[in-house]
């Protein structure tokens, strides 16, 4: 589990994240959602230790992260931030192998290999190993990148943003394996995400945020709610069943 207790985070006198709680789940994907600023893509780099927090703390299974040396905690959470790109001449393969630096700290031995294959087939990329990143689309280069996430083989994976310039055929992709890593594997995803659709039908729990506070947390079905999301966005947006799945008409 990942506890946070009255966290703060101040930019230029600004308070960014003022005074948030909460705790995530073990084997569960958690969605944070809000308007431009509310402080999403902050907290989770502070839960990843990124970036330090002004006051508060942060627990994952009980130790603080403050105490957590680099490579254990490397080992135990990972993040993909919004802005990944890598200026080096690599191919997938060699991407995805850097995710086993926590172990090998670039000697990769057998099972370190293994991993890295089993994270190359993971996310259907065994055609394109060779290539060269640059080559690729948007969406399979973000597919590596995860795939270098699923190789570095942590309990918790933070992802910010990672549907940014992806069409829609490759975001429902992303997020169904999201939700395989958590079904088959048992892993804990935190998710910064701006689409409230995708939210509710991949999360299991929703972080609504808003001028760095908490406006509604719990299950998906308690935050997409029509006044929760009125308080969150400002404006009017309904809410349609379909197969069971709350969908926002927000056009």
């Amino acid at each position: 589990m990942v506890d946070i207790k009255h966290v703060f985070k101040k930019y230029n006198q600004k308070k960014v994240v003022d005074d948030v709680s909460l705790k995530i789940e073990k084997g569960t994907i958690t969605s944070f959602i809000g308007p431009n600023g509310a402080g999403k893509s902050t907290l989770i780099s502070m839960i990843s230790r990124l970036i330090a927090k002004d006051d508060g703390e942060i627990t994952i299974d009980g130790q603080d992260i403050l105490q957590a040396k680099n490579k254990e905690l490397a080992k135990k959470i990972s993040i993909l931030k919004q802005s990944n790109a890598i200026n080096l001449k690599l191919t997938v393969k060699e991407l995805v192998s850097f995710g086993r630096f926590p172990y090998s700290q670039g000697k990769l031995n057998k099972e370190d290999w293994e991993k890295v294959e089993e994270a190359i087939d993971y996310m259907e990329l065994r055609d394109m190993q060779d290539k060269f990143l640059d080559e690729l689309s948007g969406g399979q280069r973000q597919r590596a990148h995860i795939a270098m996430v699923i190789a570095q083989d942590t309990e918790y994976i933070l992802l910010d943003e990672p549907l940014n310039n992806l069409d829609m055929r490759h975001s429902v992709s992303i997020m169904k394996t999201l939700r395989r890593l958590v079904n088959e594997m048992g892993k804990t995803i935190m998710i910064v995400i701006h689409d409230i659709n995708f939210a509710s039908c991949y999360s299991d729990n929703i972080v609504a945020l808003k001028d760095g506070k908490i406006v509604k947390q719990g299950p998906t079905c308690d935050v997409i709610d029509k006044c929760v999301l009125k308080d969150i966005y400002d404006m009017d947006i309904d809410i349609k069943e379909i197969d069971n799945q709350r969908i926002c008409v927000y056009f």
